[in-house]
């Protein structure tokens, strides 16, 4: 009830909305870099506020306080230590791989010391931070008001350098955290070139060029796995060392510490080693000293005459901060959103941001090109008519007249118009009329050349390109930090990739992709599935595999040729209705050949074998071993007369049978143990005799106590206990699998099942039905019939669609 000026409020629900609107606050507006200027808003306003008052690297400093008084009355309207600090820190080269701000004075050391106050420092831009405003006065980035609307700033600053990965970030919001290490900026100049020319590298490729994290402080990164983690997650731990070495002192032995990993207090890590050897926690430590001056690092730890040097360096590094952690948390503001990202996520997000900045400069410059050139045509016809323009004027009562009476008599414009009453007497020379002439024709190739830029995107990403390659010969430096592979186990792809049930299609015309086996809910038999992938004219799915993340894929070609692919390897489409990737681009199939079978194997175990079956009833049986490396052109899988194809493949043991399933609904069962084991690039035997017109679509290993699905195109299918098919000797006719009539049409497929196993239907519009082979309620379920019966309804397709491919799992 509400009474005068309050009203009742639920203290729970203002609590949760007050503390949200705080938290992010926090998020957006204080503790997370933006991806693409990488800096955060103090950070930012700090800059630009310095580039306003004019403090270019090469002009001189000003006080600090004069800097902090600009960006808290201007902008940032908080305490000026939060300023100061993030000004003092953004100077300091132990905390900045490449320090933007170019600090005079006491700005604090590596040993914790705390800089002098503000109003004792002096400031400027360094020059590796005007690349950060470049452009900004060309309408690059979008301006907001400040706090109190007097003034505006930017809300990113236009950077020519990818400032998140090159000095990095850290900062604590609420319920979140983000911690980016530095690198070097050669490489990651490397890294966006590369990317340009190949945005569907990995992880692995990147890391051709930005071999890892390169700190200020220098040390060594001991081994790759974490950064491979981070890069590739966005998150990882890289454990960093300090760079020492052995020698003497006085004929004596010593440690000498030059490098110390990033974020260390020197000092403190001085006196947590003279704890350790009070405590004997350390032993063969005489003396040590702190030598570091203005021209490096030095801590010289002299040794006992006794001691083992290098057992001491150990100890070193097992109880004190000269071994570190840094935990990667590469969290940063993308659109707005706090988002983890990876590297070639980071960079994607650089490069796009860089590709927006030259088009919005761009489109500044041809404005001001264009506008320009419409003034000097105005001048270029006034200097042709020059006398009859001096009389118009001198006739004139005001300006406003003459102006009026200029774009009466000779159409000009307005803006044409003034530029010629301005027009200084001086200009009238044949000297300065040649140069009007000079800078029209050159406007107009830059005109033309901007016209070009805007319509042909793909030459901006040329633009950026240049950009890199000019920044690493500006501004690259040799590593900092060195990394060591010594003594760590390499990191492999499958590593970063959980364990997950996945669905593989294939479609006719060769898309490929993998989705998450949950998206496809269970249904019951006779239901109309959901779409599982578009289709276009002349396209259809082909194949459907169930399968682990991890596992290998086999693709046999109808030639008889074979690839190897890891599922993870296929590109992941978090959308079921995704086209997919054209399977060209991930194994080399020729345009004379297709893929008519696909085999998931989880290992190669010695004692199994790889049996191939082709449409006009031949089979192959191979050692499984022969198969363990494919390489990446394929091998010679089956040998085929030129009128038969690979239809099928399957994984078994000597003691299995074998079940062929044909089109017109024959099939035939015989023990494994008839073939004869093969080499690998040898020809088939007769399996089962076809009658006219017939031919193979299945195969799979049969065994007691199991069912047989078959499924007709028409979405019919049924169930069979595997006793009803008789064991027989290969190359007989076989016995009826399905009675095929016009109303089921001809069998797809016949899988051996279990009751428990579930089934994925597939038709050529990309429908997917996703059922349980037997179910609870016997109505919901495929009944178990005779052989030769005609089955039941198992998926209702719309007129025209056909079932093209089953899987069970």
């Amino acid at each position: 009830m509400v009474t005068g000026n309050t009203r009742p409020i639920n203290i729970e629900e203002e609590m949760k909305g007050s503390y949200l609107d705080y938290a992010m606050s926090v998020i957006v507006s204080r503790a997370l870099p933006d991806v693409r200027d990488g800096l955060k808003p103090v950070q930012r306003r700090i800059l630009y506020a310095m580039n306003d008052l004019g403090m270019k690297h090469n002009t001189p400093y000003k006080k600090s306080a004069r800097i902090v008084g600009e960006v808290l009355g201007k902008y940032h309207p908080h305490g000026d230590s939060s300023v100061y600090d993030a000004m003092v820190r953004m100077a300091q080269p132990f905390s900045y791989r490449y320090p933007l701000v170019d600090g005079q004075g006491n700005f604090g050391s590596v040993d914790n010391d705390p800089p002098a106050a503000m109003r004792y420092t002096e400031a400027r831009l360094a020059q590796i931070a005007e690349q950060l405003l470049t452009d900004i006065d060309k309408n690059t980035v979008d301006f907001m008001p400040n706090f109190d609307a007097s003034l505006e700033e930017p809300t990113v600053l236009p950077a020519r350098i990818p400032n998140l990965l090159m000095n990095g970030s850290s900062g604590i919001a609420v319920g979140m955290a983000t911690n980016i290490p530095p690198h070097n900026l050669a490489e990651l100049c490397q890294a966006i070139c590369y990317l340009i020319d190949n945005p569907d590298c990995g992880v692995d490729d990147l890391m051709q060029f930005v071999s890892g994290p390169d700190f200020p402080t220098g040390g060594t990164i001991l081994g790759t796995d974490g950064i491979k983690s981070a890069y590739a997650t966005g998150k990882g731990k890289i454990v960093i060392q300090a760079k020492a070495h052995i020698g003497e002192v006085d004929n004596r032995k010593a440690i000498f510490v030059t490098e110390i990993p990033y974020q260390v207090n020197k000092a403190e890590l001085v006196v947590k080693i003279a704890e350790l050897v009070k405590d004997r926690k350390i032993v063969g430590i005489s003396d040590l000293r702190d030598e570091s001056d203005r021209q490096g690092m030095r801590v010289v730890i002299e040794l006992k005459r006794d001691a083992e040097p290098q057992q001491v360096l150990n100890s070193l590094y097992k109880h004190t901060n000269m071994r570190t952690s840094f935990f990667v948390n590469m969290l940063a503001l993308v659109d707005g959103q706090p988002q983890v990202l990876s590297l070639k996520e980071v960079l994607k997000n650089f490069i796009d941001f860089r590709h927006l900045i030259i088009t919005r400069r761009s489109q500044f410059e041809l404005k001001a090109a264009k506008d320009r050139a419409h003034i000097l045509e105005g001048l270029k016809k006034a200097l042709d008519f020059i006398d009859r323009i001096i009389a118009i004027i001198r006739n004139s009562e005001n300006g406003d007249t003459a102006r009026k009476n200029l774009v009466a008599e000779f159409d000009f414009s307005v803006i044409q118009a003034q530029a010629i009453l301005d027009l200084q007497l001086r200009r009238l020379a044949n000297l300065e009329r040649q140069k009007i002439l000079d800078e029209y024709a050159e406007l107009m190739k830059r005109i033309g050349y901007l016209e070009d830029l805007l319509s042909h995107p793909e030459k901006i990403y040329a633009l950026v390109k240049e950009d890199a390659k000019d920044l690493k010969g500006s501004y690259g430096q040799p590593r900092a930090t060195e990394i060591s592979s010594q003594g760590v186990i390499e990191f492999r792809v499958e590593d970063l990739v959980p364990h997950m049930d996945v669905i593989v299609t294939l479609s006719e015309r060769g898309f490929i992709k993998r989705v998450p086996a949950n998206v496809f809910r269970l249904q019951h038999r006779g239901g109309t599935g959901i779409m599982g992938m578009p289709t276009r004219e002349a396209d259809a799915v082909r194949f459907l595999s169930v399968s682990d993340t991890h596992d290998t894929l086999l693709f046999f070609t109808n030639r008889g040729k074979v690839f190897s692919l890891r599922c993870f390897d296929i590109p992941d489409d978090a959308s079921r209705i995704a086209k997919g990737t054209a399977i060209v681009n991930l194994i080399p199939v020729t345009q004379d050949e297709r893929i008519t079978a696909i085999l998931d194997l989880k290992s190669f175990p010695a004692d199994h074998f790889l049996l191939m079956a082709t449409n006009k009833g031949e089979i192959k049986k191979t050692s499984l071993q022969e198969f363990t490396a494919v390489r990446s052109s394929g091998l010679i899988a089956m040998d085929l007369a030129t009128s038969d194809e690979l239809v099928a493949a399957v994984e078994t043991t000597e003691e299995k049978d074998i079940l062929l399933a044909t089109r017109m609904g024959q099939s035939i069962r015989f023990p494994v143990s008839e073939l004869r084991t093969s080499l690998r690039a040898s020809g088939g035997v007769k399996a089962i005799v076809l009658s006219k017109g017939d031919e193979v679509v299945s195969m799979d290993v049969a065994q007691e106590g199991t069912l047989v699905i078959t499924v007709t195109e028409n979405g019919a299918g049924k169930l069979t206990a595997i006793e009803e098919y008789p064991q027989q000797h290969r190359a007989g006719s076989g016995v009826i699998n399905f009675k095929v009539v016009d109303k089921t049409g001809e069998v797809v497929a016949s899988k051996v099942v279990s009751e428990t196993d579930q089934m994925m239907l597939i038709s050529a519009d990309g429908m997917v039905t996703r059922t349980q082979v037997k179910e609870e309620d016997p109505s919901h379920g495929i009944p178990i019939m005779g052989r030769a019966t005609q089955g039941v309804r198992v998926m209702r397709l719309e007129e025209g669609d056909r079932v093209v491919a089953v899987a069970t799992f």
